[in-house]
């Protein structure tokens, strides 16, 4: 087994995760496309993350931070363009090179910050 069906078959999912503003994903609706936060653009692939890195991902980045959502992507749906990348760790993340069509889009959520100061997700599968 090679190429997506290895990371498919193991942990990682065919579902794939991007935290962002609630006003940047305002924006997308509105447009129909999601082009990427800053870090995104300046990177120049769109950040994502597997339901096994999500949680660390908000507590890296985005600590504290209240007025974010949580899209739900089919990662199966972004063809060629989605790459599975070394980074943090050389643990294999998910990287979008080009739009977020949000016809891939399965949900979007509010990732509301908990009493204890960290984000409270949804079950999530894994």
């Amino acid at each position: 087994m090679g190429g997506l069906e290895a990371v498919w078959g193991g942990s990682l999912g065919p579902v794939i995760y991007k935290i962002c503003e609630g006003a940047e994903w305002r924006e997308a609706e509105r447009r129909g496309s999601f082009r990427g936060a800053g870090i995104d653009i300046a990177d120049g692939y769109i950040h994502f993350s597997s339901s096994d890195q999500v949680a660390e991902t908000a507590a890296k980045h985005f600590a504290g931070r209240d007025g974010l959502v949580l899209v739900a992507v089919d990662a199966r749906a972004l063809g060629a363009a989605l790459k599975w990348e070394p980074s943090r760790g050389g643990a294999l993340f998910p990287h979008l090179y080009g739009a977020l069509a949000l016809d891939t889009v399965l949900w979007a959520r509010p990732l509301p910050v908990g009493a204890d100061g960290r984000h409270a997700f949804p079950e999530l599968p894994t």
